[in-house]
Parts: structure tokens; sequence; C-alpha cells
């Protein structure tokens, strides 16, 4: 007699998975609320009661937990048959389970900790470890995904032993992702499940080993794009488009930023697509060359024949239009993508040898500035002013930002000196510094920052302040006729 445990939360797919297996010829073994909806659904049940001489008892709490059902789920083959008969055990052949909705529980904010701790499921994963240890004898199904390959494979004779492995394995990831989601409730300790979505041609070089791994229950945006043509994406892909993604965010609407290497080579601003597209290019055309394009709105065929003039990586927009993915067609090898914006809004995590650093998501949302020189800035400065900010929150520091006309003109990107990353910026600009702003991600120390900017007509900037040399940076700005605002808030990345 072949004989199947269905114990399940998730009932998708319950009720035709179950009939197949009948006409298999397999006796199903169920309790609680599964045994009634396959009873509800006309199939013949055994209650786990009925096995085990026991009834279920503390509200369901007790149920599963017994010699007769885990003997026969752990009994391996013929040198444990005489102690299952002596025993008057049965063996399992498979045991289909998936647990109570914990993470979801304590996602819900009308959720008392009684409703949470009643979602700890005991039973559950006592069952699908122990059919997961014992995978050679017992074949162990986690989730509804997996009803038609295993129906299909039972159809055919039985599970082979690389199915059952990989079966095994997701049982395991199944048990080990929700204790995770249990740690993390109940204290500060942190346990990832980070499930293997493939692996990558290679990582920031050549010669090392990559792979990109998603975190089990969290959506985001590469796992949710829709790939329309290129190759496939490369450790590098995936580190600056996740930036130029970020950004095009932050600024909003009809943003279009231009990633090289984690930082902007250039972002704009504005509409139509076409000429935002072309502002963000223009910022340094040589930076730009080889990097990532991500449009905060839908991708037209105007701006797509721009940027098949172009040679880019990866273009990324929130919609596009046919025409607009006819025109990429002629450069195959550009990775074309829609997605959601990207959410962003869990811990940051950077790996060090041995452990993890962990901190929140930055925020750099515009709060309230102050205004501490003499002149303030004018409306069309004001909102440079936090253009560039928001460009600058997103670029590795020490970060120098120019723009006008929520244009980027000049980037100072990951400079050792706050006036070094300033004198850069300046350069790039050019002449497009007169009459720019700039933002700076931290404080100046010093005042030559300042002079270096206004030297070359910058006429309004906006940083944390917080420096001890604060009143001289203030004297500063009334001295050159420059506007300066203060954030209260830096934004430091490294």
């Amino acid at each position: 007699m072949t004989r199947a445990l269905l114990s399940v939360y998730d009932k998708t797919g319950l009720l035709e998975f179950a009939r197949r297996l009948m006409a298999l010829g397999y006796e199903i073994v169920s309790s609680g609320g599964t045994a009634s909806e396959l009873e509800s659904g006309g199939i013949p049940v055994k209650r786990v009661s009925e096995v085990t001489g026991a009834p279920e008892i503390l509200d369901g709490r007790v149920k599963t937990l017994h010699p007769l059902i885990h003997g026969g789920i752990l009994a391996r083959g013929p040198e444990d048959q005489a102690e299952l008969e002596a025993n008057q055990i049965d063996r399992f052949d498979l045991v289909v389970c998936n647990l109570y909705p914990f993470r979801e529980t304590v996602a819900n904010p009308d959720a008392s900790e009684d409703d949470i701790i009643e979602k700890i499921d005991i039973g559950g994963p006592a069952m699908v470890r122990a059919a997961a240890k014992n995978h050679r004898y017992v074949g162990v199904v986690t989730s509804p995904s997996q009803y038609e390959a295993v129906a299909e494979a039972l159809e055919r004779g039985g599970l082979d032993d690389e199915l059952r492995r990989r079966l095994a394995n997701e049982a395991f990831f199944h048990t080990a992702s929700y204790d995770a989601a249990i740690v993390g409730w109940l204290g500060d300790d942190l346990v990832l499940p980070l499930r293997k979505v493939d692996d990558l041609r290679y990582g920031e070089n050549p010669h090392q080993a990559s792979a990109i791994y998603r975190e089990d229950g969290v959506s985001s945006w590469w796992s949710s794009a829709e790939q329309l043509q290129g190759k496939e994406m490369s450790f590098n892909n995936y580190a600056d488009t996740e930036s130029a993604w970020s950004l095009v965010r932050d600024l909003g609407e009809g943003a279009v930023a231009v990633i090289k290497h984690t930082n902007a080579a250039g972002a704009a601003l504005g509409s139509p697509t076409v000429d935002t597209f072309e502002a963000a290019w223009a910022g340094d055309p040589l930076a730009a060359f080889g990097g990532i394009v991500a449009i905060n709105g839908q991708l037209d065929e105007a701006t797509a024949g721009r940027i098949a003039d172009k040679f880019v990586e990866v273009v990324i927009a929130r919609s596009a239009t046919p025409e607009a993915i006819a025109a990429l067609e002629k450069k195959p090898s550009v990775r074309l993508f829609t997605a959601p914006l990207p959410r962003i809004d869990g811990p940051d995590y950077r790996h060090v040898e041995g452990g993890v650093l962990t901190q929140t998501a930055d925020d750099v949302s515009i709060g309230e500035w102050e205004v501490v020189s003499d002149r303030a800035p004018s409306e069309d400065e004001l909102a440079d002013l936090e253009f560039a900010w928001v460009v600058a929150a997103h670029t590795k520091s020490n970060a120098i930002v120019l723009a006008r006309d929520r244009q980027a003109v000049g980037i100072g990107a990951g400079d050792q000196s706050r006036v070094g990353a300033a004198q850069r910026a300046v350069a790039k600009a050019g002449q497009r510094s007169r009459g720019s702003v700039a933002a700076s991600d931290a404080f100046f120390p010093f005042r030559d920052g300042l002079d270096a900017l206004a030297d070359a007509g910058v006429t309004a900037v906006v940083e944390p302040g917080g420096s001890r040399n604060d009143s001289e940076l203030i004297d500063a700005a009334n001295e050159r006729g420059v506007a300066l605002v203060f954030t209260g808030k830096r934004h430091f990345k490294h």
C-alpha cells in the first residue's frame, strides 16, 4: 500500500493533486483543515487521529507529533521493516506539507502577539524535516508549484534520485526561511535565507565567480523585471542598474540618469523624455560611454532611437512602446528591461570578513532646510538645489554635484577630499558651471571648497552644515554673494 500524508496551509491546487494521487492508488492521510478540504472535494481521507488512536489536542497544536506518524516517515529500507511491523507502523511514501503563514501574519498591522505566536508551526516543520532527511525513501512536497512535476514523475513510475534530492533541498530551505522569519521577529539576530537565482558570467572581473541570490519572501525590481532583449546580465550590470534605477526613483517622474560604475555620469529631470535623455547624456558624454540608462517613465521611439546611436550596456524603464522596442533591435546586445521602481526601504547589508554590517536605507527626501546666508535662493535655484541634493546622495562620497535647469552639469565623485570633489565637478562642468548651483553630500570643513565653486560661477550651495567652521562658510558665502542652505542631514555613500 502506498500512502501520502497531506497537511497544508496553502490549499492551492490541493484537490487536483490529491485526485491524481488517488488515481495512482495512494491512501490519503490527513488532519484538520486539510482533511476537511479534501473530504468536501469528495476525496476519501483517513484522519491522523485514526492512525494514531489519539485525538487532536490543545486546539490542534498537537496532532501529527506521534511515533505512528514519524515512524512511518523516517523508516528506511528492509532493515527497519521488522521494527515497523512490531509496532504496527505503516510507511509513508509521500509527505505534502507547507507551513502556517508566519511572515504574512507579522506583516499584518492588526495581528496581535498571540496571533503571531499561533502561526509558529511545530508539527509541519517536524514532518517536512523528517521526510527531507529520509528523502531516499519518502518524497517531500512543500509548495503547490511542485505538484505538477511530482504528479508527472509518479505517473511515469516514481520519483528518481535527482528529483528526491531537489525536493529535499527545497524542503530544508522552506523550513530554514521560516525559522529565519521567526528569529527576526523574536530578537535582534539576523538569518538571511537567500535563494540562488542564477550563475552570472563572472564577478567584477573575469577571474571572479559570481551568482545572484534573492532574499526569500522579498520582492525586488530585478526579480519582477521583464527583459525584452539583450545579453545576460553581469555582476557589474546588476550593481550599476540598481544605482541608476534607485536614483531616478528618488528624482521623480520624468527623470533620466546615465550611470557608470554606480555613479551618475549625468542626470536630468523634465520632458519630453528624448530631451531629458539628451540632457542627462550631456552631463559627461565621455563617462556616459558604456553606461546604464534609467528612465522613470515610458521609453518612446524617439528616445530609443537616440539611445541606439550611443554605446550603452543596459536600458531600463517603467514601460516601453512597441516602436521603442523595435528601434533598439538594431542594437541586439543592449539589455532592455521594463521593471517596477525599486522600493529599497529594507535594511542595507554590507559584507565584511566574517560578518555583515547593516543599516537602515538612506532617506533622501527633502526635509526642513535652513537658509543661513544673507541671500536666499530664488525659486529656480531652490528647485535646482533639490535636484542636485538627490543626485549627490546617490553619488560616492566625497561628492559634489553641479546642476542647472534640473540637469547635472558637473559631478565630482569619490574624491578623498571635499575641495578635490568640488574642483573635479567644476572641471567637468566647464563653462556650464556659470549660473549653476551645487550640492555637497557632507559639510565643507573649510571655505576653500565653497570658494572653488564661487570662482567657477556657482550661485547657490546646499550642504548639511555642522562643521565647527560653519561661521567661516557663511561669511564666505556672504562675501561671494552665494546663497547657502543647510539641510541638517548628510548623505555619505561608501
